[in-house]
């Protein structure tokens, strides 16, 4: 591998990490406002989400945190899981909006799987603080951060290539 090779390994890694933590603060902005415009409080969001895991820890002043910590943990390993297991191998190669419908589809399995089956054995305290399609609706917001940030990572990646291959020789995607 050589040192540009290396390089844009870097970037797109960055990149993915880069469109978890989008993915993660997007819902977190929108139970923001959703409970600004409603009687859920995000601060009991934050701590039913220490509850699913450390329920000692949930009723006390760092439930919040810890809540918030989870969620950014879960976040940022869903976006590399997403990009390593989907992403790269299956999509990237077909453009952007070939990112945005994997990331919604992935996202959508993603809630189904949450809300039908984890949450119900693990904390079903927590799937009942919000309307599901307010829930759903957090989860595509995900999707259009994480899949935004992705395609956009694809785009300068392209770039990148055509301008080292030079003019007239072909990259890999073309």
């Amino acid at each position: 591998m050589n040192s540009n090779e290396q390089r844009n390994d870097v970037r797109l890694d960055l990149s993915i990490l880069l469109a978890g933590a989008s993915g993660g603060l997007a819902e977190i902005l929108w139970v923001m406002i959703y409970s600004a415009f409603t009687p859920v409080s995000g601060v009991e969001v934050a701590r039913e989400i220490t509850a699913s895991f450390f329920p000692a820890l949930a009723a006390g002043g760092g439930g919040i945190w810890f809540g918030i910590g989870i969620h950014m943990t879960l976040a940022l390993a869903l976006g590399y899981a997403y990009a390593y297991l989907i992403w790269k191998p299956l999509v990237r190669a077909h453009g952007p909006q070939a990112t945005l419908a994997a990331s919604a589809l992935t996202l959508a399995a993603v809630w189904t799987a949450n809300f039908f089956v984890v949450l119900p054995a693990l904390n079903p305290a927590f799937i009942v603080l919000m309307p599901y399609p307010v829930t759903f609706a957090s989860k595509m917001l995900f999707a259009v951060a994480m899949g935004g940030v992705l395609a956009g990572a694809a785009g300068r990646e392209a770039l990148v290539e055509q301008s080292a291959a030079g003019p007239g020789q072909q990259t890999r995607g073309g």
